[in-house]
């Protein structure tokens, strides 16, 4: 069974057994997250609309994505700023996605 789910304004497809990377949940390690916004399912032959769809997995754990760099640059001023950031995300392995009536 496959799902498409959104967390943190981004869309991710999930199946059993797979592990994503998704914007930074509260919980620690080991702690089971519901992702109850699931928008499409698809099993086999069967598939639509997310409601009532339920996925649930587990935090694997906590990391940081790669740094992205910004430069701002105006020419004949010399004005250059640099800076960057990394974003927080959190492993999840989808452990069951349950298909609600």
């Amino acid at each position: 069974m496959q799902a498409v789910v959104r967390s943190g304004g981004k869309q991710y497809r999930v199946e059993e057994g797979a592990t994503i990377t998704v914007d930074r949940l509260a919980g620690e390690p080991g702690a089971t997250v519901s992702l109850d916004d699931v928008l499409f399912y698809a099993d086999g032959d069967n598939a639509g609309a997310g409601t009532g769809t339920k996925v649930t997995g587990e935090i694997v754990g906590h990391d940081k994505g790669d740094k992205i760099k910004v430069l701002k640059y105006k020419n004949k001023v010399r004005y250059r700023k640099l800076s960057g950031q990394r974003a927080l995300t959190t492993r999840i392995k989808v452990t069951k996605i349950e298909r609600g009536k």
